[in-house]
């Protein structure tokens, strides 16, 4: 039985067209259902789960941006840079510091390969830092790619994103050169990283011959243990991909919560499908925020109650979710609470809020000295010990070709900085059609164009229709 349907703004999944999506709930399911004139109809699953989608919603007062990089022409998605209608300022930022990598992923958002692609130079990842500087301010950073750790520079791009006024620098990595060269760790650490987003998929080999294609596990063990020597902060980070690792969420926390206080929290990523993907999705290969939680709790025999987990209070509410915790031997304690009502939230203040709590509780801790312990006080120590034993849950849904909703790219918060230095939130920047093209991410199989972008809003004009379709 069909109770609740309201309509916003989609693209379509061939054409990239804007054209009306309606989401409806029917049978204790959320979906998206979107008409492309040209290209026909379009269902895709939002949200499935105990929790509905209507009572997770929370009102926000939005947080324009204060300095707009384009102006609006056309209309969301279509001028990003950040334009001036944007909902959200800068939470995190991400530079790609190049676009070649050492795995060839079944899945991966950038669809890296280890084909040798020109890299930024370290003049161009500092306009890039100046430019982030001076449309968000001191945000958090996250280096990424492709695989970042390919660059044997990449303690200089550290340095440089520090010396600029950064306080927060993640690396995001499968973790291989962090498990083989401990050197190239503590230089890392010696220039300024703060944390490291690693790669995780499940603690058995067979998951990652699956999704990347060789045995793993070993590796990401000694990246954390590497890290765990420098006092760099790990953030664990599984792509659940329905039928090959949802059924391991209970054994990656546990896992986490045994490497801790290295490990400082779990970051699920639903599997969202662009990049390089094998086929077009049905509904049976999504796993919602809902169903994640309701996982998370069956999995760990109610030890993380799906109540401890919390709409965001920075990005749109459909985005994400959130828990912090304290490890007290192999127990997480819940420190937040899901609450019934919320009443309006200021987007601005949940933006601050989130900037400091990743800052704060993904870096890494050093061992502290006999005399340094002796010098504090026991409320130090207690806050030391709170802030040691600290630990997240949390995961981030990324919006496809199927499934994008506009409403919720002008509340992106993760930007994404381009080559000719625009801020791109992070799901339109990524989303590709089903020929594999994008609007803004330069790949191998091409970009749309700014004459192709005018086009593909005009069904009379579209450049992208193919006799032959296939799956990304």
């Amino acid at each position: 039985m069909m109770f609740d349907q309201y309509e916003t703004e989609s693209l379509c999944p061939v054409c990239l067209k804007k054209i009306p999506a309606f989401i409806l709930t029917e049978n204790g399911a959320s979906y998206m259902m979107k008409i492309c004139p040209e290209h026909g109809r379009s269902k895709s699953v939002l949200w499935r789960g105990k929790v509905s989608m209507t009572s997770w919603i929370q009102n926000k007062e939005r947080a324009f941006v204060k300095n707009p990089v384009t102006s609006v022409k056309y209309g969301c998605p279509f001028d990003c840079g950040l334009c001036e209608e944007h909902r959200q300022h800068t939470c995190t930022a991400l530079i790609e510091v190049t676009q070649n990598c050492n795995l060839n992923c079944r899945f991966c958002f950038a669809d890296s390969n280890t084909a040798k692609a020109k890299e930024p130079s370290l003049e161009d990842l500092r306009n890039q830092y100046q430019t982030v500087f001076k449309v968000s301010g001191n945000c958090n950073i996250q280096l990424s790619g492709g695989e970042p750790t390919v660059r044997d520079d990449l303690a200089d791009i550290v340095r440089m994103g520090t010396e600029l006024g950064f306080s927060f620098i993640q690396l995001n990595t499968n973790g291989i050169r962090i498990a083989d060269e401990e050197d190239y760790v503590r230089v890392l650490k010696q220039s300024g990283l703060s944390s490291v987003f690693l790669q995780f998929d499940g603690i058995s080999d067979d998951i990652y011959i699956k999704l990347r294609g060789r045995q793993l596990f070993q590796k990401k063990v000694k990246a954390i243990e590497n890290c765990r020597k420098y006092g760099i902060g790990v953030v664990l980070v599984p792509t659940l991909v329905p039928g090959v690792n949802t059924g391991q969420i209970g054994e990656i926390i546990r896992f986490a919560i045994g490497q801790a206080p290295a490990v400082r929290g779990v970051h699920f990523q639903p599997v969202s499908y662009f990049g390089r993907m094998p086929h077009a999705p049905s509904d049976e290969d999504r796993i919602t925020l809902p169903e994640v939680m309701e996982e998370v709790t069956k999995q760990t025999g109610g030890m993380v109650s799906a109540q401890s987990m919390k709409p965001p209070g920075c990005e749109n509410s459909l985005c994400s979710f959130h828990g912090n915790y304290i490890i007290e031997g192999n127990t997480l304690n819940p420190v937040t609470k899901r609450e019934s009502c919320c009443g309006t939230q200021q987007a601005e203040e949940g933006a601050k809020k989130a900037k400091a709590f990743v800052a704060r509780n993904w870096t890494g801790h050093d061992g502290e000295t006999d005399e340094q312990q002796k010098a504090s006080s026991d409320w130090d120590m207690i806050l030391q010990k709170i802030q040691r034993n600290s630990f997240s849950i949390s995961a981030m849904a990324f919006q496809d070709a199927w499934n994008v909703n506009l409403e919720r790219i002008k509340d992106c918060c993760i930007h994404v900085v381009t080559g000719d230095l625009r801020l791109i939130p992070f799901c339109i920047y990524h989303l590709t059609n089903t020929e594999g093209r994008s609007l803004y991410r330069n790949s191998e199989k091409g970009s749309l164009n700014e004459a192709d972008t005018v086009r593909t809003m005009d069904p009379g004009k579209n450049p992208n229709q193919r006799k032959k379709q296939r799956g990304t």
